[in-house]
């Protein structure tokens, strides 16, 4: 296993432990936190599986001819935002998911990236 899966693995296992704890805070929060939950985790795995496809499109473009680069790189992160658009407007038609929630599930793996590299600083100094 290279350095990169190991480093995805590493922000998917620490994404999964913070949303059972988020999951958890909603049970005590909410009156009927099902919604809640729902809606956060439909977000949370359409990031993980975004995360996902952003790696092997990296990948796969690392291996490509320098022409074929560009537009397979531009046609993946077209397909991810249209993949991100689908959820919402799911979530925001849907009545038994919470549209704030998946909103907050789809940030959660750039949450847990930005709060280890600040977690990182503060350790350095």
């Amino acid at each position: 296993m290279s350095l990169e899966n190991n480093t995805q693995a590493e922000v998917v296992k620490r994404v999964s432990y913070i949303s059972l704890v988020i999951v958890g805070i909603f049970f005590f929060v909410f009156d009927k936190p099902s919604i809640y939950i729902y809606g956060f985790v439909f977000g949370v795995l359409i990031n993980i599986l975004n995360f996902r496809l952003m790696s092997l499109t990296l990948s796969k473009a690392v291996k490509m001819p320098k022409q074929k680069v560009m537009p397979y790189v531009v046609a993946n992160y077209i397909a991810r935002y249209i993949i991100y658009g689908i959820v919402l407007t799911v979530s925001a038609i849907a009545d038994y998911l919470n549209f704030y929630t998946t909103i907050l599930g789809l940030f959660m793996v750039k949450i847990v990236i930005l709060s280890d590299t600040f977690y990182d600083i503060l350790r350095r100094k």
